[in-house]
């Protein structure tokens, strides 16, 4: 079990080696995380070449979808810049707060979240961190806060996605059918049940995430390098946090996993906002960044979203400029709830390789149901929206188009060895799947204190697979088993794994990849991992041990 845990370990220990100790690239490092993992399947897990390829052809359909998402973000960004709104945007939150601490809590925090529990799949880092970059944050900065708002907002994201979809899917088999016949439940019964100890945890890890997002901007890209400099604005932020977790809460116990996030930073957004008008709890003093010609080279990204002046003969109010997010949060939400049969029709229509050659391994992509289709609608409607000209709309276009080659080379390598990750358990040695033998190593090396490393496996999961969906998917049964081996209440365990597989997608590689390529600065990577990798131990840490009291103390 220790060796299968360590060669298991060993295409992570290499990716980050690569990434972070060597600041190596990932368009340097992933092709050879790539050949190493497939190399393990194929020696040590006996996987069968033919199923290592369709392994990579599935990640092929994945990395489709990816890249549509980056392209629709991009091209968004880059009409808004064209049109003029870009910079009656960054007016407009000058109104409200000049302060970048202020702009990190209404914009990356709640405007983030909303595009989160709408969207998912990585989509709100591909939207914020451009936005930032609009506002005038340098790009690395926007980057890693865009990653940080993959947190608290995620278990909820896509309308409900990794609960309704990936706890209840990782959760089929006999075990749980078994228990839940014997406990009275339906399957619905036990995902609420989740939904209701998930909340709490995320609203105690999640409410001081504003807290730490400033005070890693203002430490990390501050003229003084100073934690202090964001501390200043706590009483404020911390308002922040609660105007989200509070309503994030309530809409779980009353309304279910599709509504948290969904309901909650939009309920959040607008509270903070007028508190921010009415200067409540800010600061006296306001922190921006260092002057621009200070900015290290690394900060800075290719892409250029100064905002351009509005055309002469015409204007665009504030109202028109943010127009284009409303109109896609509209599509986001009618595509996503399940009451109304859009979703549906959508949804179903995919372009698919069943059973790739003939490994019983599928490959599909519902390009229509991607965020990506309504950031194309979106940019479309606003050429119309705010009278841009063809030849404005063709250069946004183009930009858009060239931004992607970069992303799609690192992609290429990075999802197939995900998926030859997870699909290692397809073997006829009858080994349990890489990331399913480290898990199953920690599980029998750490028995009763288990719980205070069941949100490390969640996390662990993001981190290899990019998804809070996935991650539930592969190890949610896994969890499971663990609690009843250990009698410990399984819905406990299923709700701390939940929690840090959303913590995980703060480091997933390929989340970083897309986040990067939407404001251009591929091959800062492995910065951007090590600063993110803070946040997400702290959250990986306190949700572990409030488990452990829950679990010890309150059941």
């Amino acid at each position: 079990m220790t060796l299968l845990a360590v060669l298991a370990f060993l295409p992570i220990l290499a990716a980050a080696v690569m990434l972070v100790g060597l600041r190596m690239p990932a368009r340097q490092a992933m092709p050879l995380v790539l050949i190493i993992t497939a190399g393990i399947a194929w020696h040590f897990w006996d996987l069968p070449a033919t199923f290592i390829a369709a392994s990579a052809v599935q990640g092929l359909f994945i990395t489709f979808d990816i890249l549509f998402i980056i392209f629709g973000a991009i091209l968004l960004l880059n009409v808004l810049q064209e049109s003029g709104a870009v910079g009656v945007i960054r007016e407009g939150f000058s109104k409200i707060s000049t302060d970048r601490r202020v702009q990190v809590v209404i914009v990356a925090w709640l405007f983030g979240s909303f595009i989160e529990g709408a969207a998912g799949f990585g989509t709100p880092a591909a939207i914020v961190a451009p936005l930032l970059v609009v506002l005038g944050f340098p790009a690395l900065a926007a980057v890693m806060l865009g990653m940080l708002v993959q947190s608290t907002a995620v278990t909820f994201g896509a309308v409900g996605t990794p609960i309704l979809v990936g706890a209840q899917g990782g959760l089929q088999g006999e075990e749980f059918t078994a228990h839940l016949a014997s406990s009275g439940l339906t399957a619905m019964d036990y995902l609420q049940s989740i939904t209701d100890h998930v909340v709490v945890f995320h609203a105690l890890a999640g409410t001081l995430m504003p807290t730490i997002m400033v005070c890693m901007m203002t430490r990390f890209f501050g003229l003084n390098k100073s934690w202090r400099d964001g501390l200043r604005i706590f009483p404020f932020a911390l308002f922040g946090g609660l105007a989200f977790t509070i309503p994030y809460c309530i809409n779980g116990w009353l309304l279910g996993p599709e509504f948290p996030s969904l309901l909650g930073a939009p309920i959040g957004l607008f509270i903070v906002t007028l508190a921010a008008r009415k200067g409540f709890l800010l600061p006296r003093d306001s922190w921006d960044f260092p002057a621009r010609k200070a900015w290290p080279k690394h900060w800075m990204g290719a892409l250029d979203l100064g905002g351009k002046e509005v055309q002469p003969g015409r204007s665009i109010s504030l109202a028109r400029a943010w127009a284009p997010y409303g109109i896609l949060a509209g599509l986001l939400i009618v595509s996503r709830l399940p009451v109304l049969p859009l979703k549906g029709w959508l949804s179903n229509l995919k372009i698919t390789w069943p059973d790739i050659f003939q490994t019983g391994i599928n490959g599909a992509s519902a390009p229509l149901y991607l965020p990506a289709t309504f950031l194309v609608i979106t940019s479309i409607a606003t050429y119309f929206l705010h009278g841009m000209k063809p030849a404005a709309f063709r250069k946004a276009f183009h930009t858009s188009r060239k931004m992607l080659l970069g992303a799609g080379f690192v992609l290429i390598f990075t999802i197939p060895m995900v998926r030859i990750y997870i699909n290692s358990g397809i073997n006829p040695s009858g080994l349990s799947a890489m990331p399913i033998a480290m898990a199953e190593w920690v599980a029998a090396s750490f028995g009763e204190v288990y719980p205070l490393f069941a949100p490390s496996v969640g996390a662990l999961g993001a981190f290899i697979a990019g998804s809070n969906t996935v991650s539930n998917l592969m190890f949610c049964l896994f969890q499971f088993g663990v609690a009843e081996q250990l009698a410990m209440p399984t819905v406990i365990m299923v709700s701390l794994q939940a929690v840090g597989a959303a913590a995980g997608n703060m480091i997933a590689i390929h989340n970083i990849v897309a986040a990067s390529a939407t404001v251009g600065i591929l091959g800062q990577e492995g910065l951007v991992l090590r600063k993110t990798i803070l946040p997400t131990l702290y959250y990986v840490i306190l949700t572990g041990i409030l488990g452990m009291i829950y679990i010890q103390f309150l059941m």
